[in-house]
């Protein structure tokens, strides 16, 4: 498992019964999570008096109970900065665990002595986004959303690399993909983080277990003569690191050569020193 474990503004501090309570700065956050699905003493005091609380819905969704919480705080993560916002269904508009496959392309980017160009795909509010331009990569950022594009503008003005040559692109990732195909554009390295589900601007169903091979596939075609990596994420449950790796296998390695190592990425629970399992992740080096 590849633990974020230098974070210093966020700390997992516990998770038990289908939640898990958080510190994001100096706020504690209690939201639910699917992967503890231990029943263990919730000896944290936060657990009784969390700053917020997202509860869940009998009729589906949910909503936060906002005790003492402001609408938008930072979180630092090394020289990186991101504004984090409560919003529906949970979210923070961060993964922290994340934080594991910013530090291994950052030190892909530096190392590589080059200018290297990223795609990043289902790019969301820009983390990986952020993370590689401060390594000095030019970054092509593309979501479908257009208010998550905005907000990683925040993050990447709050993480002061707002004058860096990123390309802020709302687009269908595919569609985006096939027109950079077309324009004979290519990429060094490609990070993607495809939902489990969605639907395109067009009404298009997306579906992990039926699409992720044959966007990979697509997504050969962007690379450049001399690619540097590529990170494939997943937080489909039931679709094991092994999966990733017997993908990124035939489509990368056949073409290109170089391997691919596949693992869960987690995150320290501070109660116990043990790891709360969030997604798996893939990662093709040249």
């Amino acid at each position: 498992m590849w633990r974020a474990d230098k974070w210093q503004d966020y700390e997992l501090l516990d998770c038990s019964n289908g939640e898990k309570l958080e510190r994001w700065g100096k706020y504690t956050l209690v939201r639910p999570d699917p992967q503890a699905i231990w029943s263990t003493p919730r000896t944290n005091p936060g657990w009784r008096s969390p700053d917020a609380r997202y509860a869940r819905s009998r009729e589906g969704g949910g909503q936060w109970d906002k005790n003492r919480l402001p609408a938008n705080w930072q979180v630092h993560y090394g020289e990186l900065t991101f504004n984090i916002k409560p919003m529906n269904f949970k979210h923070t508009g961060l993964f922290p665990e994340q934080a594991a496959n910013w530090d291994w392309a950052m030190d892909k980017i530096r190392r590589a002595d080059r200018p290297i160009r990223v795609l990043n795909l289902f790019a969301y509010t820009g983390g990986a986004t952020v993370a590689c331009a401060a390594a000095g990569a030019s970054v092509c950022h593309v979501d479908a959303a257009k208010g998550m594009v905005a907000w990683a503008k925040e993050n990447a003005k709050a993480s002061g690399v707002e004058d860096r040559p990123i390309r802020w692109i709302v687009d269908d990732c595919a569609k985006f993909v096939e027109r950079e195909i077309r324009r004979g554009n290519t990429y060094d390295a490609i990070i993607m983080d495809p939902p489990s589900y969605g639907r395109g601007p067009g009404g298009e169903v997306w579906k992990l277990e039926n699409n992720l091979f044959p966007f990979v596939d697509l997504c050969a075609g962007v690379l450049s003569d001399h690619p540097l990596f590529v990170i494939i994420n997943s937080y489909t449950t039931g679709l094991s690191p092994s999966t990733l790796t017997y993908i990124a296998e035939s489509v990368f390695s056949r073409r290109f050569g170089g391997r691919s190592v596949s693992d869960e990425l987690g995150l320290p629970v501070s109660e116990n020193g043990l790891a709360l399992p969030c997604g798996a992740t893939c990662r093709w080096e040249k």
